[in-house]
């Protein structure tokens, strides 16, 4: 029986319209009770080669240091840092800085990266999936090394950080989540998150429905819980699950509003509102509808897009107490 954590929500977010937007926004995420305050790690804007994803605007790092800057407890993290675009001792000494600064306020976010258009836009090679995974470990071992403190000695394939201290010293503990949707990402979130990431199994390379649809349903949702315990071993309790809510409304009309969803998902109206990745109906409803998902699936940690963020608030305040 998966254990009932505490919920936790976060705010997920792409783009603002002016620099005041974004402040506007993380501050309204802290004022509203979520526990954190997310970015993904894309870089193509509006075109062809964004491969069926949203564009986002901002680049997560500066983004993510405005956001601690404009508020004073919310937690600050990617959703999650793709580790093919950046070594890995750039990437994590980049992070505890912004732990340091939002005194020890990160949570750092990392996964093996996955839109194939966006590697090839940025002329990025874009390796075998396998080679991705192993990077995503190397980086682990970096930033945990990091975390750790003392001389670092990680001389991994594709990702070193070898001889030097690892500064500046994070100010928090700082969770690691690690996000993905295939077997091996999450067995290897298992055995080294504090926070798994359930995402989806993203293996076209593109946003594909039907993969989408096929892999991300409630059995193989329940596929990736287990890959997760077989990863975790007696350690499994001790980690928080993490779900994004990718298609959401907070509405008194539910069956209309479902239905205009499931379309275009090309689902089942049904399928659609036990979608795990969905959320659509009224607040008490929703409140219901993730305690049992808490108790089906273990999922404690809630992350919401920002389209689907408005009206979310009261349902923040009741599982949340805040």
């Amino acid at each position: 029986m998966p254990s009932k954590k505490p919920f936790r929500f976060s705010w997920q977010a792409y783009d603002a319209e002016t620099p005041e937007d974004w402040r506007r926004k993380v501050q309204t995420a802290e004022a509203q009770g979520f526990s954190a305050f997310h970015l993904a790690d894309h870089y193509l804007g509006p075109g062809p080669a964004a491969s069926g994803h949203p564009p986002q605007d901002l680049a997560a790092v500066p983004a993510m240091a405005m956001a601690a800057e404009a508020t004073s407890t919310l937690k600050i993290g990617c959703r999650v840092f793709c580790t093919g675009y950046r070594p890995a001792a750039v990437l994590v000494k980049e992070a505890m800085t912004i732990d340091f600064l939002s005194n020890g306020r990160l949570e750092l976010g990392l996964g093996a990266g996955w839109i194939e258009g966006e590697y090839e836009a940025m002329g990025v090679p874009y390796d075998p999936i396998g080679r991705r995974i192993d990077r995503l470990e190397e980086t682990i071992q970096v930033a945990k090394a990091h975390r750790t403190g003392g001389i670092m000695n990680v001389q991994g394939k594709q990702a070193q950080a070898v001889g030097y201290e690892g500064t500046p010293r994070p100010r928090g503990p700082v969770p690691i989540m690690i996000g993905g949707g295939s077997p091996r990402v999450l067995r290897l979130a298992g055995r080294e998150a504090d926070i798994a990431s359930l995402n989806f199994n993203n293996k076209a390379g593109r946003m594909d429905s039907a993969n989408i649809a096929a892999y991300s349903s409630a059995d193989g949702t329940m596929d990736k819980i287990n890959w997760i315990r077989e990863g975790a071993g007696d350690r499994f309790d001790d980690i928080e699950i993490e779900i994004g809510i990718y298609y959401g409304a907070v509405t008194d009309n539910q069956r209309a509003t479902a239905e205009a969803m499931a379309r275009e998902m090309d689902m089942d109206t049904d399928a659609f509102l036990a979608f795990p990745h969905a959320l659509v109906g009224s607040v008490d409803y929703i409140c219901e509808e993730l305690e049992r998902r808490r108790e089906l699936y273990g999922f404690s940690y809630v992350s919401i897009l920002d389209r689907c963020v408005d009206g979310f608030a009261p349902v923040v305040e009741r599982l949340t107490g805040k």
